[in-house]
């Protein structure tokens, strides 16, 4: 199975360099948000058939929002949400643009061979 995974700040339709592992890896679960300083993320995991170099066809999208205090490394990740009506609701349209044409522009075929219902996640409404 290919995955990715791509994280943005809330509003930003650009993804962070560092994925959902890299950012929560060593961060602590917030027991409470009383004195910290948190930014809001939102994190799309994109699944595929294939191996890990390449996908053959685009299968699955999940999205959860996260957030994090950088300075003192802890925060908060969500449940993920797979449902079609929550994934639009979650992403921005800079945030779909982006995922579209990243996805399409890295493995054509993988695009081609999603089913429409994976591809119409990205339509702007």
């Amino acid at each position: 199975m290919w995955k990715r995974n791509f994280m943005f700040r809330a509003q930003e339709s650009t993804p962070l360099k560092e994925s959902e592992n890299e950012l929560f890896h060593d961060a602590e679960p917030a027991l409470d948000s009383a004195g910290l300083n948190l930014e809001k993320f939102l994190s799309v995991w994109v699944q595929g058939d294939g191996d890990d170099d390449r996908p053959t066809a685009y299968t699955n999208l999940y999205v959860r929002t996260a957030t994090l205090d950088f300075d003192k490394r802890c925060g908060f990740l969500h449940p993920l949400q797979g449902r079609a009506h929550q994934i639009k609701q979650l992403l921005t349209p800079g945030q779909k643009v982006f995922l579209r044409d990243w996805l399409s522009r890295y493995s054509p075929q993988a695009w081609d061979a999603a089913d429409e219902q994976f591809r119409s996640l990205f339509e702007l409404e």
